[in-house]
């Protein structure tokens, strides 16, 4: 290949080629099937600039672009010979969030059940919803039974939950056993979320019967046979039968209940869903479709306000972990003496405004392209103050216009990114520079060399002039360089914002310094210009993040078949506009999400 010739082949010659990479023999037979490896890592290197090397001969950006879309498109022909192909049946218990969430609608209570569990790693994608984490061990056994029994007690102590759960109550003409047989023949569906067997019930009868003859008491008995359904596996795992058959099948109506409910709204199916899998409805393409539309809704008040609505529950999952903005307030606290005005009603505007953000985004069906740019978001009154935008505010986010003196639209605006992305006492190009890589265009930087020594830290890291000249002096450095010139630029289109994200136009009474030139000799300056750049590369951004919700709707890490259903749903949003339904919608509809491979995928080939 020309460009391999051009390019590359000067340093990646022979066995001894730099980074034990050796591209020499695909000057003339590119034979992607049996290097993918190596090319997933040629394209990576050539999307973040740092292959071919700054002192070597560069392509044009044209050459770039056309290189990087032959190598990808004759990778997915590879991988793709066979189509999407579906993964494993689930079985992971519920991470913390879904277990809060799966308690407040099982027992209509409005408490936190899940304060006292352990938070939950990431895994998969980067989200923790991922079956490869998710495994119960001896430490969560008593955590389960403690939580169980204090939401219990709380139901039981509200009129209307308690009604919720016994749908009746013995009296002369039912008897205490009688009455805890309705109770679970309507509570254990709920819970296991399917339909139940009669000897299930049986099973929990037998329990009630053991703790009534023991207390004496309904209420006791009924509650503790409650709990032991709480702390079942049927309960706290997701649990897909395996397919033991040699062929991908559609997973169980149920299943897939389940499946929209954990994406969607990180909770139970609500009785809706039960009905429509009882009814056998749920493989239907177009009862999917206005399920997907339901789940999605949000309404929005007259006066801006968003009322609490399920798909919340997807937004701060997803948004807090694909942007890192769940540091807020945990890793990330400013320095008091840097951010003396940073309270509980400011970190609370910065956090919920990518939530409200992207609800705001899957509700009305806008383009995912708002995240690059916009012309709206949410803010609360403090986070109104804090960015300079006037009008009447309270303590819960609004939907707000912006204007072009607002310096705001986007991601690269909102506080709570410019906050993670920062040291705790100042800015810092670099942070800021790395997650516009990995966090929008999906390209992350290799680790520095363990040789290299830390940017040196003193007062006049502080003053925007002194922190470019030091990053330069880095730079000088060829082991440095080639990452650092990809991702210091980047950084400094957004000194403009402090670290809190307010505006300003000098620090340390010197002007912000936002020029910045890309590797290939690009240059622009400031946060707008920068955001023109991102919008040109606006495919590879949605490529990236079809990738991140595909993963977190599947609960899994993706395989290279996955990425056969990142490209199609990609091609299908470039089509109607970067539509958030159509890519949620996509997903569902995709096979991963809607089949389960055979025990032996095998035994299918």
């Amino acid at each position: 290949m020309k460009f391999i010739g051009t390019y590359c082949v000067d340093c990646h010659y022979g066995d001894d080629g730099e980074g034990g990479m050796r591209l020499d023999p695909f000057e003339t037979s590119l034979q992607v099937a049996d290097n993918l490896s190596t090319w997933k890592q040629v394209i990576a290197r050539t999307e973040n600039f740092s292959m071919p090397p700054r002192e070597a001969d560069v392509p044009s950006e044209e050459e770039r672009q056309a290189f990087l879309e032959a190598i990808r498109s004759r990778i997915l022909l590879t991988i793709c010979e066979n189509g999407a192909q579906p993964g494993p049946p689930q079985l992971r218990r519920l991470n913390r969030t879904e277990y809060g969430n799966t308690i407040r609608d099982l027992l209509g209570i409005h408490v936190n059940a899940a304060h006292a569990l352990p938070a939950d790693g990431a895994g998969g994608e980067g989200f923790d919803n991922a079956s490869e984490t998710l495994f119960i061990s001896p430490i969560y056994a008593e955590k389960y039974i403690e939580a169980a029994a204090e939401a219990l007690s709380h139901a039981f102590n509200d009129p209307q939950s308690r009604k919720r759960l016994l749908v009746v109550e013995p009296n002369e003409d039912r008897s205490p056993e009688q009455a805890a047989k309705s109770i679970l023949e309507k509570f254990l569906p709920r819970a296991f979320r399917r339909a139940v067997d009669p000897s299930e019930v049986a099973e929990y009868m037998t329990v009630f019967e053991t703790a009534y003859q023991s207390d004496g008491t309904f209420d006791s008995a009924i509650e503790m046979t409650l709990q032991a359904a709480m702390v079942s596996p049927k309960f706290l795992m997701i649990y897909e039968t395996p397919n033991t058959g040699s062929e991908s099948v559609l997973v169980s109506q149920y299943e897939m209940a389940s499946r929209l409910s954990y994406f969607l709204w990180a909770s139970m199916p609500d009785d809706q869903l039960m009905k429509l899998a009882g009814e056998g409805r749920l493989h239907e393409p177009k009862v999917l479709e206005k399920q997907v539309e339901r789940m999605l809704e949000s309404r929005l008040s007259r006066d801006g306000l968003r009322r609490s609505a399920k798909v919340r529950e997807f937004a701060a999952s997803f948004m807090e972990q694909w942007l890192g903005t769940r540091a807020l307030g945990r890793e990330f606290i400013p320095d008091p003496e840097v951010a003396p005005r940073y309270d509980s009603e400011l970190e609370g505007g910065m956090k919920y405004e990518p939530v409200f953000f992207f609800e705001d985004i899957l509700a009305e069906n806008k383009s995912i392209l708002n995240f690059i740019d916009s012309d709206f978001t949410y803010v609360n009154r403090s986070l109104a103050s804090h960015y300079k935008i006037r009008g009447s505010f309270r303590e819960q986010p609004k939907l707000t216009k912006l204007e072009k003196e607002h310096h705001r639209g986007g991601l690269l605006g909102m506080a709570a990114v410019l906050a993670v992305s920062s040291h705790p006492y100042r800015t810092s190009p670099v942070l800021r520079g790395k997650w516009i890589l990995e966090t929008i265009l999906g390209t992350p930087p290799p680790p520095p060399p363990p040789d290299v020594p830390e940017l040196e830290e003193d007062e006049s890291a502080n003053v925007p002039s002194s922190l470019r000249e030091k990053l330069e002096l880095h730079r000088e450095n060829a082991a440095c360089a080639t990452c650092h010139d990809m991702i210091d630029p980047l950084g400094f289109g957004l000194e403009n914002y402090d670290l809190l994200g307010r505006w300003r136009t000098d620090a340390g009474g010197q002007p912000i310094d936002t020029r910045g030139e890309l590797p290939g000799g690009r240059t622009f300056e400031g946060h707008e210009e920068l955001k023109m750049i991102l919008m040109e590369r606006k495919d590879q951004f949605t490529r990236h993040f079809v990738s991140k919700v595909l993963g977190y709707a599947l609960s899994r890490g993706l395989t290279e078949e996955d990425n056969c259903v990142v490209e199609e749903v990609t091609e299908k949003l470039v089509a109607d506009d970067y539509r958030s339904h159509t890519l949620i919608k996509e997903i569902v509809m995709s096979v991963p999400f809607r089949y389960k491979q055979a025990s032996d995928p095998a035994l299918s080939e």
